[in-house]
């Protein structure tokens, strides 16, 4: 094989989540490869049938909600956690046909090792998954939605989780589109405004977290880059305190009971592009601990029965 893998990664759990859909809407941060802390959380959900009608995914939230929506228990996690140091799909290798670090080519066809993406199940019209990215012609965050099409789902999660500077746009609709992070990194927001009544946000950071604000002078390489699109380098320039607030105004949801908020436990040390195996691993297990803990109170919030099965292989 060539390249580490986690050690344990025939524990990581596998099979089917139940068909049931639960009301609802299920909001997921990204943070690149601290959405492994998503995967747990992911999987401990299907395993107790908790699988939203509606799922809203940013960058690495994006590409965690396909596995999610096709209700596959543990394909997020043994992607990232088997190939996390294949370059086919982090590294020179994904360059070639992505011009991007990401090779969304690889991680979206047909993986070694790993069971076929459920597509009958992801494309299901009882459930919607939309992919937040930053438009650069406008410099808001937008709403992608399946489409008609697996393909169509692709290439809008590729659109939300295409990093500035390392990665291209992504061109849809005549629009260009970039890591939904630049303008949004937690898309609550879009639930909130559709008037959901039942919202769960799973976060990559503590509760606490806060980011330090850049000075000015960071931005003169986006003016440089990105300089035929003056409203995305204002929604750069002003990205961290956006998120600042927005963990602000979370913290005011969850304890109006308005929200469901799932985060970590502990302070996460995992860098966006880890490379250590062990310390991934661990962050899925803390995304998996903290949501089975969560399980009484959300189907409290949920108003969910108790108990629930799967199916697993």
């Amino acid at each position: 094989m060539g390249y580490k893998i986690y050690s344990r990664l025939d524990e990581i759990p596998s099979g089917n989540a139940p068909e049931t859909v639960t009301e609802g809407c299920i909001a997921l941060e990204g943070g690149a490869f601290r959405g492994v802390y998503t995967n747990g959380v992911m999987d401990a959900l299907m395993e107790e049938g908790i699988c939203f009608r509606t799922t809203y995914g940013v960058s690495a939230g994006a590409m965690n909600a396909i596995n999610y929506v096709s209700g596959q228990i543990g394909r997020s996690a043994r992607v990232n956690l088997r190939f996390r140091h294949d370059s086919r799909y982090v590294g020179k290798d994904a360059l070639k046909g992505n011009r991007g670090i990401v090779g969304f080519d690889f991680v979206f066809g047909d993986l070694p090792g790993i069971e076929p993406l459920n597509r009958e199940r992801l494309m299901d019209p009882a459930t919607e998954l939309f992919a937040v990215a930053a438009c650069l012609e406008t410099g808001k965050a937008e709403a992608l939605g399946k489409g008609s099409s697996p393909e169509d789902v692709f290439k809008a999660v590729q659109a939300s989780a295409s990093m500035p500077y390392i990665a291209m746009p992504v061109e849809i609709g005549g629009k260009h589109y970039l890591d939904g992070g630049c303008a949004c990194k937690i898309p609550y927001r879009f639930p909130l405004e559709r008037g959901f009544e039942k919202i769960v946000v799973v976060r990559t950071r503590p509760r606490t977290y806060r980011k330090k604000l850049k000075i000015s002078g960071h931005f003169d390489t986006a003016k440089l880059v990105y300089r035929r699109y003056p409203e995305f380098i204002a929604s750069l320039a002003r990205s961290g305190e956006d998120y600042n607030r927005q963990c602000d105004e979370l913290e005011l949801l969850e304890a109006r009971g308005r929200i469901f908020v799932i985060a970590p436990s502990r302070p996460v040390t995992v860098g966006r592009f880890e490379g250590s195996m062990g310390k991934l691993g661990e962050l899925y297990r803390l995304g998996y601990n903290d949501a089975k803990e969560r399980i009484p109170a959300l189907k409290e919030y949920l108003a969910l029965p108790r108990t629930a099965e799967f199916r697993r292989k």
